[in-house]
């Protein structure tokens, strides 16, 4: 169903994507957009028990191609750093493939803001549990939740080089 990595040399571990989806501050979000043409926005997320999850608005092209269809992509670039003299670039992603679900009830949405909360503004959490009553009861908030059915995570050469010679940490 999935396409087999191309360069299999390149590719990293499940533990190590998992690593990066949880200290990433942020990833693209690709969906089936208006008229046929992708949509790609970037979010700011947190990733728990295998899913990736974010909060958004109750309306906007992110959430109307969701309801439409709910395959989504996301992909996090932890790394991307030009080396001009090797004419390459060190970069480490992963991308997820799966499926996003809309939370609306008040317990789902409490659950994702509260991890949000904790990764972005762990020393305000009494802010951010204000923040969240407020949204809630304004109505102004959803959550998706992103079932993962497909994960991939790639390096450059010279990234998957040094991590072999333990020069990269």
């Amino acid at each position: 169903m999935f396409r087999e990595m191309r360069r299999k040399a390149q590719q990293m571990t499940e533990a190590e994507c998992v690593d990066i989806l949880n200290h990433a501050t942020s990833g693209i979000l690709g969906v089936f957009g208006d008229d046929g043409y992708p949509y790609t926005v970037p979010v700011s997320h947190v990733f728990c028990d295998g899913k990736i999850a974010f909060h958004c608005a109750k309306e906007g092209h992110k959430i109307d191609a969701i309801r439409r269809n709910e395959k989504v992509s996301f992909c996090v670039v932890a790394q991307d750093k030009v080396m001009p003299k090797e004419r390459t670039t060190a970069y480490i992603s992963v991308i997820a493939f799966g499926r996003a679900r809309i939370i609306d009830d008040e317990a789902g949405m409490r659950r994702i803001a509260g991890l949000i909360g904790e990764k972005f503004s762990a020393d305000y959490p009494e802010e951010c549990r204000k923040e969240t009553d407020e949204v809630i009861a304004a109505g102004r908030m959803y959550c998706v939740e992103i079932t993962v059915d497909h994960m991939t995570g790639k390096c450059g050469k010279e990234v998957m080089r040094k991590k072999r010679t333990g020069e990269w940490s």
